[in-house]
């Protein structure tokens, strides 16, 4: 598993990291403390650690709307190591987005939180997430910017922010472009009225509208993965497309976190998944996973199930899921689902 890990750390760092503007704010306009700026298509929520005394006080979850700043921590800073993590919004297909590094901290990843971390997050109700340390060198003013792949100002943010809800939404399905198009507005005037909103509804409630049709829409339909156990999971799915097979992956689940696999309602019978737990130095799989489907060391769509190593993929064996109920489905991994094992990495 060690070749994934390296593409999606490195995949972290290059589509969706944290760039940095992390040098004191000249803008006038922002408050004094730690800000963070959302360059990004994705409306943003962040949690940060400080060290105080001799552990770290963890807190979140601040949200940032896409071409939008955020007060990360308010007045007087203090000059050192600072600690950030920031993920997506729940209304965006394809599962959470993540800004972070390596750092583990306790977050509470369902609401608004203020804990002193510790070794042991379960103990306290509270899930692991790695956080990607931050050195602050003032004690005003300080900036991070948060972007990914494409290099959007503010208002080009704020533009593909909307059409990416808008296609979150199931309401638009063009170019994420930051460029508010006759296509784009065409589709934003439809949702305004079919939701019987004002036309002149200004860009920011519009991103908040939009939100909450995105997570509705998410809740209804699809498949998510959760993990249940302790430790990190790299997953995988399989179904049906078309006349053939089509294997996809991969989903980093952290301990206590989910990911929408499929972002669209569930119609078929068929579905398979693919688990590998890091646990104790090895790769744990899935005990009872009978059903072979290839799957590749970097993140991959590969369709067919057969000849994998012709194909310079591998083959993985996959564990069929319940029938989806409602066009929905839930898949949890536990940790007595799995068995030490050789993935062949």
């Amino acid at each position: 598993m060690v070749r994934v890990q390296l593409f999606f750390r490195g995949l972290l760092l290059a589509a969706c990291t944290l760039v940095g503007a992390q040098v004191a704010v000249a803008e006038d306009e922002q408050p004094n403390g730690w800000s963070v700026c959302n360059h990004t298509s994705y409306v943003i929520e962040s949690a940060t650690g400080r060290a105080e005394g001799d552990g770290v006080v963890v807190g979140g979850w601040t949200r940032t709307k896409p071409g939008e700043c955020g007060l990360l921590q308010a007045g007087v800073l203090t000059p050192g190591v600072h600690y950030l993590y920031s993920r997506s919004s729940g209304a965006h297909r394809g599962g959470r987005r993540v800004w972070g590094g390596e750092f583990p901290l306790c977050v509470d990843p369902a609401g608004t939180f203020s804990v002193e971390s510790t070794d042991d997050c379960g103990q306290m109700g509270l899930e692991e997430r790695k956080f990607r340390p931050v050195l602050i060198e003032t004690r005003n003013r300080w900036t991070t910017t948060l972007t990914e792949t494409e290099d959007y100002n503010a208002g080009q943010a704020q533009a593909a922010g909307i059409q990416r809800l808008l296609s979150d939404a199931g309401i638009f399905s063009g170019a994420i472009d930051g460029y508010i198009g006759s296509r784009t507005r065409g589709a934003i005037r439809s949702f305004l009225t079919s939701q019987n909103l004002s036309a002149d509804l200004d860009d920011s409630d519009l991103i908040d509208v939009l939100e909450g049709a995105g997570k509705a829409r998410a809740e209804s339909v699809g498949l998510m993965l959760c993990n249940r156990t302790p430790n990190r999971i790299w997953s995988a799915i399989a179904r049906r497309r078309g006349e053939g097979w089509q294997s996809r992956g991969w989903w980093l689940l952290e301990s206590g976190g989910c990911a929408r696999a499929i972002d669209e309602p569930l119609v078929q019978s068929e579905y398979y998944v693919y688990g590998e737990m890091e646990a104790d130095g090895y790769d744990w799989t899935l005990k009872n996973a009978r059903e072979p489907f290839c799957v590749s060391g970097p993140r991959f769509v590969v369709n067919g199930r057969q000849n994998c190593e012709a194909s310079a993929y591998r083959t993985g064996q996959f564990i069929a899921t319940p029938a989806p109920k409602d066009r929905k489905l839930v898949f949890e991994f536990f940790e007595r689902d799995f068995d030490r094992g050789d993935t062949g990495e």
